[in-house]
């Protein structure tokens, strides 16, 4: 899909703007949220903080639990009461600061670094997925603190990306860098396959996959060919559509509602599909994303999305408009070289209205939590 614009004029050819035009350039973007940073949570590494780095972080169903992981082998889980202000922990900027030992409930050591988290519907958040550097899922028993589910059918390649379905809260899915999605039931003994795609003839690698969550029997990936692809559970033969519009890998698909897909790319956009007609409707741009995976996450009721940056910023546009309406930056990662360090994870929290929460993760194992509250303008 091309975006297509009118031959370049000459200055003293320029056509007077058409009302649309005129229209676009009026509506620009306003920040309708106050957004302040209310909790950092530190790693204890002090130098080599690369060691560290969260790759993923992930609310629970209930909103109350949130889960990270990432290079430092542990999956760190949290409650929110512990990441949120409160009392004397604040200091004069209102903000409390902590390290991960002191703010996690507890973590569990993990066999490999991990690229995914995916908390598995319908076991009231006792059980939680993940994919690994490995090429290997697993999930976790988090009451008991164990693995009880374990499948490596990608080959040793990476898994990039995992999710389980809503239509059929059983069946989970995983892409990798081994070119292909496959789809598995936990149920069968070693996680029978029920399904395999590989979206390009090339086996280029699939960066993400994430199902309808509202139900449906549609899941999304995004791969390595700049394309994301839509298929139906029940016949995963071809896809249902195709969309085409990055200029580099998709990294992350998210769905925002029912009739409307983001998607985030290495070439710095984030795009916005409208489902039913597989067309775009909106590029995202203003963050910096060239070669890592940064993070995205929607927020569906108040229609923000949030991702992190190469500049070590994290960014919130509203689906409205192409530019951010909020940036904030980390500190500089403490290493050496010229490399000051990325945001690799965000993720909202799906509740409330006029009110939410961001949290966002660094490479240099840096845990921030944002709280928005929505501006009165009466």
């Amino acid at each position: 899909m091309k975006n297509l614009s009118p031959p370049f004029l000459l200055q003293n050819q320029q056509e007077d703007p058409t009302p649309e035009e005129n229209e676009e350039k009026e509506d620009k973007p306003r920040c309708e949220w106050d957004f302040t940073l209310s909790t950092v949570v530190s790693s204890s590494t002090t130098a080599g903080a690369i060691s560290d780095t969260i790759g993923v972080i992930e609310f629970d169903p209930s909103d109350t639990l949130l889960a990270s992981g990432g290079i430092a082998r542990k999956i760190r889980i949290y409650s929110l009461n512990s990441l949120l202000p409160h009392g004397s922990s604040l200091n004069e900027l209102g903000v409390t600061y902590s390290d991960h030992g002191s703010a996690c409930d507890y973590y569990i050591c993990t066999p490999a670094k991990l690229s995914s988290l995916r908390w598995k519907p319908g076991s009231d958040g006792r059980v939680l997925g993940s994919g690994d550097y490995d090429g290997v899922v697993m999930e976790y028993d988090l009451e008991r603190r164990v693995p009880v589910f374990e499948r490596d059918e990608h080959g040793g390649r990476r898994v990039w990306g995992m999710d389980y379905s809503r239509w059929d809260p059983v069946v989970g899915a995983s892409g990798s860098d081994d070119g292909s999605m496959q789809m598995w039931d936990p149920r069968c003994d070693g996680g029978k396959c029920v399904g395999i795609i590989q979206p390009s003839l090339t086996r280029s690698p699939v960066c993400c996959v994430e199902f309808n969550p509202f139900g449906g029997a549609l899941v999304a990936v995004g791969c390595a060919n700049k394309k994301a692809y839509c298929y139906d559970m029940r016949s995963m033969v071809d896809p249902v559509m195709v969309l085409e519009g990055h200029h580099k890998s998709v990294t992350y698909v998210r769905f925002l509602d029912h009739h409307t897909i983001i998607t985030s790319g290495t070439d710095g956009c984030l795009k916005m599909w409208n489902i039913d007609g597989s067309h775009l409707i909106k590029t995202y741009k203003g963050h910096l994303n060239t070669r890592r995976f940064v993070g995205l996450s929607v927020w569906r009721k108040g229609g923000l999305l949030g991702c992190g940056s190469e500049s070590n910023q994290v960014f919130v546009y509203d689906k409205r408009w192409g530019e951010p309406i909020w940036v904030h930056g980390f500190r500089p990662a403490a290493r050496g070289g010229c490399d000051g360090g990325f945001v690799g994870s965000v993720c909202w929290r799906q509740v409330g209205e006029d009110e939410c929460t961001l949290v966002a993760g660094g490479s240099n194992g840096v845990l921030q939590v944002f709280e928005g509250r929505r501006r009165s303008f009466s």
